[in-house]
C-alpha cells in the first residue's frame, strides 16, 4: 500500500491506496471533487523528494505527499 498525505489548506485525510504509479494515483484522485481541483497546482514528492513527472514507480510502503502553493511569512 501506498500512503497519500494531503497538506496544507487541502481538507482531505491521509489514505491509503494500492497503486503501481503516480499516474495511476493521478486517475484515482481525479475522481474525488474535492481533490481533483487542487491536482492542477499542487507539487508532489515520493518520500520527501519533489518529482515533476507521473512517470514515477510506487511500491508497498511509499508516501506520497500534495504540496499545495501557500503563502506565508
Amino acid at each position: 500500500m501506498v500512503k497519500v498525505e494531503f497538506l496544507g489548506p487541502i481538507k482531505k485525510e491521509q489514505m491509503s491506496v494500492d497503486v503501481k504509479d503516480l499516474k495511476e494515483l493521478a486517475q484515482l484522485l481525479k475522481s474525488d471533487p474535492d481533490i481533483k481541483e487542487w491536482l492542477k497546482e499542487c507539487a508532489v514528492a515520493v518520500n520527501d523528494n519533489l518529482v515533476n513527472s507521473l512517470d514515477v514507480e510506487l511500491k508497498d510502503g511509499d508516501k506520497v505527499s500534495l504540496l499545495p502553493p501557500v503563502c506565508g511569512g
